[in-house]
């Protein structure tokens, strides 16, 4: 039953007659502003006398007449009950606003100050005890409201934006809203959109300030959810309801369109925050439409702001009946299609940022990100497959006991070895013929035991690195070589002064022998063990790993600590090689039967040339092939040092033995 409503009729004598309003007497008077009627009239173009302009009969919007119906029978429900409010009756007082600032002024004005008669600003009747005012559909009409109620103090209770009065209620703080809070509601359109992959939308707005409320919302949350504005078109705001504003968009908006509202479910608990607010959901509604023109309405969703974070939005996608002239369901809203797998996004000059170019994906980078369509790099360890859709893990890079490389080194060094250890034991067994006994057959053994430990020491670079290994392998082979190297300056400086003590007078003499070549031996050594343990001390080196100079392989190698203290042991190295070659080939041409310096100059030439060769090869290699280079010119450089100087005393000592005498050689001689 719909309760019974008394219409005043009073004698009009006002400049603007207001026809719709509905009065109640009563003790106390809520006020009410409804926005339930406006008038359609063109925009003046001042072509016209506007006194031509023909106002038409008015629209009623009847969806909204239930606000009416709900005041009023709110108010008689607490007249009827007498516990409520004894001894004192309600009454009522509602204007329309007219969906116009103009008109939402002075039905507020109306309400407070007019009985038969408007006279803003006096009371002239005690009929009327407004306690409070109900109204504000929009918010627009709500800060219209505001500014006449919030001078005269009297409470309103607004269905406006609280987010655009916000500033209103710190002036007025009796200004409170009670609908849900806007913010939810855009944070719903926001995850709708994003449930459906729509990435390229419209704004359609009434061109007023409730329309850049919305913009200025709305905006910034598509900016922050990748979701680009297609355009954005302000409609006057009494087009709005013509229907005349279908005209300026696309069949991308469907007739049917115009009929959709969202309502709560009935039965769902509604309660306030402290903002006043209601802290109840939405309903996501489907208008399912027929060939008739009917509809129904089926609850799809729900918007819960009380679930827990990224659970708010739940779609039952089953439920959902697309319109029929859709192609595709859901239907796309994109500016271009996504980017292939391999591909990602190239900005289009001058375009927003949902429009876009597809690129291939940059070398060593992947896409398989249909959301971003970025091309990335992918994690340690892994490389892009060659379709630069996926990773793949990166395989292990060392020279491994498998490997071809490592197999080639594993025999050269053991054939060297053996070779060295026959080169060994034939000088040993003919210790005492005049061609070992020559140049201190002891520095001949040190050089043979230091050649066969060189070779010896390249196993340890094969294999995977580990912590011995790598903290060996290189002091152990710089140590090795410069003992070496010291014993063929020894053999060399040897050559030199045995040559100067046959020189009649000469004091040399006293420096000639075993003690000087040992000292030689061993002072030369003693700095490469201190360069050495002074690199194990401050840097030593360690296993590593190398994820980034190869593509598509992780290297495993030993890391040198402290790259200075490696190149001082090669410097070193280096620098008894050049002091060993210059004293030799100064000396090569000594008149002595037992001179060497022409071997040893043609062996330090071999030494250096492989030595000074290296380090641009191992610097431009990487992985195993680096580890292969550092093999190849330890056994190089060791062999050229073997052949150079022991396989032409081997081939006397074996081959021709009647050579092998003093006398051969003093003939030799002469």
């Amino acid at each position: 039953m719909v309760p019974k409503v008394h219409t005043v009729v009073c004698s009009r004598n006002n400049p603007v007659h207001i026809p719709h309003e509905w009065y109640e007497p009563g003790d106390l008077i809520i006020g009410g502003i409804a926005s339930h009627i406006f008038y359609m009239y063109p925009k003046l173009s001042f072509n016209i006398h506007p006194s031509r302009v023909f106002i038409d009969l008015p629209v009623v919007m009847t969806k909204l007449y239930q606000h009416l119906l709900a005041l009023v029978f709110a108010i008689d429900e607490i007249n009827e009950n007498p516990k409520i409010l004894p001894n004192v009756t309600l009454g009522f007082h509602i204007y329309d606003s007219y969906y116009d600032s103009k008109m939402t002024y002075r039905t507020t004005l109306d309400l407070l100050f007019k009985s038969c008669h408007f006279l803003p600003n006096y009371i002239c009747s005690i009929q009327k005890n407004v306690v409070g005012v109900i109204g504000g559909f929009g918010s627009e009409t709500s800060l219209c409201m505001a500014d006449i109620l919030g001078l005269y103090k009297i409470p309103q209770i607004s269905y406006g934006s609280f987010e655009s009065v916000m500033n209103e209620q710190t002036k007025f703080p009796s200004f409170y809203r009670m609908v849900p809070n806007e913010g939810l509601q855009y944070q719903g359109i926001i995850q709708l959109l994003l449930y459906f992959g729509w990435k390229w939308v419209g704004l359609l707005t009434p061109d007023n300030e409730a329309g850049e409320h919305f913009l200025r919302a709305i905006e910034p949350m598509l900016y922050k959810n990748r979701i680009c504005s297609a355009f954005t078109e302000k409609i006057w705001y009494h087009l709005h309801v013509t229907g005349n504003m279908f005209d300026t968009v696309d069949d991308m908006v469907h007739s049917f369109l115009q009929r959709i509202s969202f309502n709560n479910s009935a039965g769902d608990e509604i309660t306030l925050n402290e903002y006043g607010e209601l802290a109840a959901g939405f309903d996501i509604t489907n208008l399912v439409t027929f060939r008739n023109g009917s509809y129904v309405r089926v609850k799809v969703g729900r918007l819960d702001p009380q679930a827990p974070p990224g659970k708010e939005l739940t779609i039952n996608a089953d439920r959902i009946k697309w319109h029929s002239g859709f192609t595709q369901e859901p239907p796309l809203s994109i500016c271009n299609a996504n980017c292939r797998p391999g591909y990602g996004k190239k900005k289009k000059e001058g375009e927003k940022f949902c429009c876009y170019d597809c690129d291939p994906c940059p070398h060593e980078t992947f896409s398989n990100d249909k959301e971003n369509e970025i091309c990335a790099r992918c994690p340690a360890g892994q490389y892009p497959n060659e379709g630069q859709d996926q990773c793949i893990p990166k395989t292990a890079n060392f020279l491994g006991f498998d490997e071809t490389l490592a197999i080639v080194s594993t025999f050269c060094a053991l054939l060297f070895s053996l070779i060295t250890i026959l080169v060994l034991g034939i000088f040993i067994k003919h210790r005492d013929t005049a061609i070992v006994k020559a140049n201190n057959r002891t520095l001949t053994y040190i050089l043979l035991l230091c050649l066969l430990l060189c070779f010896q020491c390249t196993l340890m670079f094969i294999g995977k690195p580990r912590w011995v290994t790598c903290l060996l392998r290189q002091t152990s082979f710089g140590i090795i070589f410069s003992v070496a190297l010291s014993s063929i300056l020894a053999k060399t400086i040897s050559v030199v002064l045995a040559f100067m003590a046959t020189k009649p007078g000469s004091r040399i003499r006293r420096w000639v022998g075993k003690k000087l070549a040992y000292t030689i031996v061993l002072s030369a050594s003693i700095v490469q063990v201190g360069i050495c343990v002074l690199w194990l001390a401050t840097s030593p080196p360690f296993p590593d790993l190398d994820m980034h100079s190869m593509s598509e392989e992780i290297i495993i190698l030993c890391n040198e600590g402290s790259v200075l203290m490696f190149y001082c042991v090669l410097g070193y190295m280096g620098f008894l090689a050049t002091v060993s070659f210059t004293v030799a080939f100064l000396a090569r041409k000594l008149p002595d039967s037992f001179n060497e310096a022409k071997f040893i100059t043609f062996s330090m030439l071999v030494f250096c040339s492989v030595w000074f060769s290296f380090i641009p090869t191992y610097l431009s290699t990487r992985g195993k092939y680096m580890v292969a280079v550092e093999i190849f010119s330890i056994l190089a450089s060791s062999a050229g040092l073997l052949a150079c100087l022991f396989f032409p005393k081997c081939y006397i000592i074996v081959m021709r033995p009647e050579l092998n005498n003093r006398e051969q050689l003093i003939r030799s001689k002469a």
